[in-house]
């Protein structure tokens, strides 16, 4: 099925073009749009850095121990399949770590993450998914975000009445999870956490070049002296590093990975959708949205500019990492060298941590 009934017109380009022009110059955008806000978190966020933990003191902590890590993210596919069943029944001893956005999906399924990750600089959107203790309907009218999206449907169901179970889910337990906290998380997602009663562990994301004395990255650090990480421009991906190159598992499975969406997925639920659609209109959409072959599956999957910069970055990363990733998504576009496919039964039953 196409996703959308909105079909090019007027336009010879092939599908999918524009939007790989699109991916090729997104991080220099990404960098543009970002580098403001990240830098101002920073400085909110630095007495409670100077009094807090970095990343590097949960090298003295139990998860370094064994080598098996199972990373769950929000993709589309982790609804698609009975996926919380299969960690539960498997006696999975090893450790998980999950996106913020990840994180009511597991809590409300009866798994408790051993390390939760957070990291985009946005003022409003990703409290959300901790629960947003300032939620009004006047705040959902203004931004149809969560009404929209496709990681978690659970949040487009009667959102004050669900962010109000989350509030009570995260509240409850907070105090047995452990976060990675980015410097440039926004000041109300950091009191959260800390209301919350989560373990707050602090980073810095890499914008640009450590070396470069002037860039923002050397700046950052010489503020709050965190270690800096290379994230890959998403939580999902630096969940990923957090697992092999802070916890130094050997072992790394992926579950929610996607990278993309399914084929039934309206483009109005993808996640940058209106930016999109501001960019290039209606009638161009198919140039934007990039469609792929599954080899593994024999399904196609398609794409936004920014989930495949985002894909080919992690793909540069998984190069260079000195650990075995498996992607037991079961969906998306995450495949290529160095990227193993198993079932999510196939790569737990082979845990031996």
């Amino acid at each position: 099925m196409r996703p959308e009934s909105v079909r090019r017109q007027g336009s010879q380009a092939p599908k999918g073009s524009l939007g790989r022009q699109i991916a090729s110059a997104l991080g220099d955008i990404t960098f543009h749009k970002v580098r403001e806000a990240g830098f101002a978190n920073a400085l909110a966020n630095a007495p409670m850095i100077a009094n807090g933990k970095s990343i590097a003191a949960l090298q003295d902590t139990w998860l370094v121990e064994g080598e098996d890590a199972l990373v769950i993210a929000a993709g589309p596919s982790l609804h698609r399949f009975d996926t919380a069943r299969i960690i539960k029944e498997s006696g999975f001893k090893g450790v998980i770590v999950a996106t913020e956005s990840a994180m009511a999906w597991c809590l409300r399924n009866g798994i408790v993450p051993h390390l939760v990750v957070t990291l985009d600089p946005d003022t409003h959107r990703i409290v959300r998914w901790f629960g947003d203790p300032q939620l009004t309907q006047e705040a959902l009218a203004k931004d149809d975000y969560f009404a929209r999206q496709d990681q978690d449907p659970k949040f487009r169901e009667n959102q004050l009445g669900f962010n109000h179970e989350l509030l009570e889910l995260v509240n409850k337990h907070g105090s047995s999870m452990r976060i990675g906290v980015s410097s440039s998380a926004s000041p109300a997602v950091v009191n959260r956490i800390i209301d919350s009663g989560m373990s707050a562990y602090w980073w810095n994301p890499m914008y640009d070049d450590y070396d470069n004395e002037d860039g923002l990255t050397a700046r950052i650090h010489a503020l709050n002296n965190l270690p800096c990480v290379n994230a890959g421009g998403n939580v999902g991906s630096a969940c990923w590093v957090f697992a092999h190159a802070v916890l130094g598992k050997r072992r790394v499975g992926l579950v929610g990975v996607d990278f993309g969406y399914y084929g039934d997925t309206p483009y109005s639920q993808t996640q940058y959708y209106k930016e999109i659609l501001a960019l290039v209109g209606p009638d161009r959409l198919d140039e934007v949205y990039i469609r792929m072959l599954n080899p593994y599956l024999g399904r196609e999957f398609y794409t936004d500019p920014a989930y495949l910069w985002y894909r080919d970055s992690f793909l540069e990363m998984v190069q260079a990492a000195d650990c075995q990733t498996i992607n037991c998504t079961g969906g998306g576009i995450l495949f290529g060298l160095d990227i193993e496919w198993a079932t999510l039964s196939e790569f737990l039953s082979a845990c031996r941590s």
